[in-house]
């Protein structure tokens, strides 16, 4: 089996994935459809070929600018060719199967190199990760370009019912692969289950997701835990994956006016260290204006840290609202706060919740089970079958929230 991935090299997501095949002895091969995001690996990678353009000589933000904004994006193609590089790549290599990993990062770029070949294509698998509909979906100069996608992909995955829905209202053509599972894969549920320590009730630690940017809202999370600094003078609050250096800054002055413990973690820090940080905390809050399955969500309801999540990330097909976990708005900081107040006063709350929650993770989030999965998808997907354990789902109405 001959497997070309299409998306972020840097993608921690797009790394777990892949090594699900490792050891199997495919040949996997990667183009990197974002060199504007990094031009190497993420080092999770397994033992994989490498291709794509690296154009350190450019300047960064040139390159985002161009990458992100349609109107730059003829000349972000004129810069890089990423297109014409990667339908020399498919000619090169000659995959049984392309797979794209996220619409914009991926998609865009295989659906214009295919449009470059004559001749039969190799089968193309397109997953939706959490904002390439749900957010790009409603911007002008994408909605032509997903329908593209959508329209033109032999296969389909997501990790939310809210996407495959979404992806049916934008003209899915592609056979949907099921089951829904979470895209960068699961867990290793006995080395999560070591790293726990003593139940959500005795911990005092909180975790907040540092990101502040286009998604992004740690700001309104700094800004809530501001608002009930009076009950979290026995805690520490950990910031992780901070994305900018205002957002430590931020952190620091906010320490400074209330007192409390702040620490902000060093970016880039490992899995394992995560999942440790989540097996620390009593709660866990991750906001955005858009996502997927939360990786910042699973990880929480994994090692038992009672969940605060933005409703923009499909917090619902995972978590009971106020049962376990909070699902809040990400640009209210009063409702975040409410949250907080209540998983600090309720040890019953978050005890209970840890409880629910870990048996959610043993059915939905093994890594033996997902990989699975994975493997009997390409492998069917590569004999061309008809019986792919497909989807199903009453689409119903799909609304867009908060963003």
């Amino acid at each position: 089996m001959r497997i070309l991935f299409v998306g972020i090299a840097a993608s921690i997501h797009a790394a777990r994935w892949v090594r699900q095949l490792d050891g199997l002895g495919w040949d996997l091969h990667f183009f990197n459809g974002a060199p504007e995001w990094g031009t190497t690996l993420h080092p999770v990678f397994p033992r994989i070929t490498y291709h794509g353009l690296k154009p350190a000589a450019l300047p960064r933000m040139l390159v985002r600018k161009a990458a992100q904004r349609e109107p730059f994006r003829k000349h972000y193609e004129r810069l890089f060719g990423q297109a014409k590089l990667l339908a020399r790549a498919i000619r090169k290599v000659r995959p049984d199967i392309i797979h794209s990993l996220a619409i914009q990062q991926g998609g865009y770029p295989v659906l214009d190199a295919l449009h470059m070949l004559k001749g039969p294509r190799p089968r193309w698998i397109v997953t939706n990760y959490g904002s390439d509909i749900y957010l790009f979906g409603r911007l002008p100069e994408h909605v032509e370009r997903v329908k593209a996608v959508l329209r033109e992909c032999d296969f389909y995955t997501c990790e939310t019912q809210r996407d495959l829905a979404l992806a049916y209202a934008f003209g899915l053509r592609g056979v949907p692969l099921g089951p829904i599972v979470p895209n960068a894969g699961g867990y290793n549920l006995a080395a999560a289950a070591s790293l726990r320590q003593v139940p959500p009730s005795n911990r005092r630690t909180i975790a907040i997701k540092g990101y502040q940017h286009l998604y992004g809202r740690a700001f309104v999370a700094l800004r809530a835990i501001e608002r009930c600094a009076d009950v979290l003078r026995d805690y520490t609050i950990r910031i992780y994956s901070a994305s900018r250096p205002d957002v430590e800054v931020v952190a620091r002055m906010l320490a400074e006016r209330t007192g409390l413990n702040i620490e902000v973690m060093p970016y880039g820090c490992d899995h394992e260290e995560m999942l440790r940080l989540h097996g620390s905390a009593r709660m866990s809050i991750s906001l955005s204006i858009s996502d997927g399955a939360c990786t910042s969500l699973l990880e929480a309801m994994l090692m038992g840290a009672y969940p605060i999540q933005s409703c923009t990330a499909a917090a619902d097909e995972w978590i009971e609202d106020g049962v376990t976990g909070s699902i809040v708005h990400p640009d209210d900081p009063e409702s975040v706060e409410a949250a907080i107040r209540r998983a600090v006063a309720d040890d019953t709350l978050v005890d209970r919740a840890a409880i629910v929650n870990w048996k959610t993770a043993q059915t939905r989030l093994d890594d033996r089970m997902i990989r699975e999965h994975a493997i009997s998808w390409y492998r069917q997907v590569g004999n061309n079958a008809h019986d792919l354990g497909t989807q199903t789902f009453n689409p119903g109405q799909v609304t867009h929230e908060a963003a």
